[in-house]
């Protein structure tokens, strides 16, 4: 059976959302050996499983990004209203039950959280968790790696925008470029492979540097992945701004026009390419221009307890509240399941998002 009958398999299916959470977590095989993870409460109407979870740590962050919070700053959740270690471990333990087997977690910087290696080494515990990754603007990654790793953190993404350091600081609005390279190459040093690299691109601003962060792949095994510019409160996103993945890709194809696109998995976010003898890649977040709603596997808890199924809608439930007022695992299987349920078959497109009222990414985790 080929994806398409799986898929139409799936959607065939009844979703129950009351059944004892011992029974939601089974496995099945299908005939081209894709061992799936079935849960009918993070399996949408549209067929789609959700086995991925981004958890933000913090609002909080070091870099001011253009991209990503206001330059007024943002109003931040008070302390005691942020997901303690125990209820993000409550959490994680359900989704880790109903078949999430990768977790990443996000800011704000996550980093600069007091406890994310008490975190991560729980984390670590979670039987049938295959993958520990982090999402991080890399200023204190060189002094924290080894730590890290030992407490079983797998895969790290570092943010970098420019690699002129006063255009980095005209980016992110502090200083830190060399903190940033030295975190890079400390996790090349330590192992990690691959190490990626996310730049959002803006015309205008670094779309000139498209060459050069593909040559950063010649001689390292990193994974340079270009983001489109989105939409999000505060950012000032204009359309002109964004640069589209075709536009990119036909410049980088003129300095390499043998450029080879990759196989990636159903559910990968980006068009992954490489050039012939590079020891890295790059990759195309195109979340924009070409989305790829119809493979999201992803669901989002902000710093504050919220579930986010999707990045780009304005809906939100509050898992915070439901831990706090003392509901059962089932009670927060249903509200999980509610929502995931109501996920919408696809983003409103960027205009609509643009004009749509939704969190700074800085209070989304990413």
């Amino acid at each position: 059976r080929d994806k398409k009958d799986i898929s139409r398999s799936l959607k065939k299916r009844p979703v129950s959302r009351r059944r004892s959470c011992e029974k939601h977590t089974k496995t099945e095989t299908f005939q081209d050996n894709i061992t799936l993870p079935f849960s009918p409460l993070l399996t949408d109407s549209f067929g789609r499983r959700h086995s991925y979870l981004r958890i933000s740590l913090t609002e909080k962050c070091n870099l001011r990004c253009q991209y990503c919070m206001p330059e007024e700053g943002v109003k931040l959740t008070p302390r005691g209203q942020l997901l303690s270690i125990s209820e993000i471990m409550t959490l994680a333990r359900l989704f880790v039950r109903e078949g999430v087997d990768k977790i990443r977690l996000t800011g704000g910087e996550p980093l600069i959280r007091p406890d994310v290696l008490d975190i991560i080494a729980e984390l670590r515990k979670l039987e049938g968790l295959k993958t520990i990754a982090v999402t991080t603007n890399g200023m204190n990654l060189a002094r924290l790696l080894p730590r890290l790793k030992h407490a079983g953190l797998d895969l790290i993404n570092i943010s970098l925008d420019s690699l002129v350091p006063a255009k980095f600081e005209f980016i992110v609005r502090r200083k830190g470029f060399h903190k940033v390279m030295e975190g890079i190459d400390k996790a090349l040093d330590m192992g990690f492979n691959p190490v990626k690299v996310n730049c959002v691109v803006m015309r205008g601003v670094n779309e000139d540097e498209l060459l050069d962060f593909v040559a950063l792949s010649e001689k390292k095994p990193l994974e340079v992945r270009f983001i489109e510019y989105m939409p999000f409160d505060g950012n000032k996103w204009n359309f002109k701004k964004m640069v589209s993945y075709q536009e990119m890709l036909d410049h980088i194809r003129q300095q390499w026009p043998n450029l080879e696109m990759l196989q990636t998995g159903h559910t990968d976010t980006a068009k992954t390419f490489k050039v012939p003898g590079f020891q890295g890649q790059m990759g195309f977040i195109t979340s924009m221009s070409d989305h790829f709603c119809g493979s999201c596997n992803r669901l989002r808890i902000t710093a504050d307890g919220n579930l986010k199924v999707c990045l780009f809608g304005n809906s939100e439930v509050s898992l915070r509240d439901l831990l706090r007022s003392g509901a059962s695992d089932a009670e927060l299987l249903h509200t999980i399941g509610a929502a995931v349920g109501r996920k919408k078959k696809q983003h409103a497109g960027m205009f609509s998002i643009s004009q749509m009222k939704n969190r700074p990414m800085i209070l989304i985790g990413g």
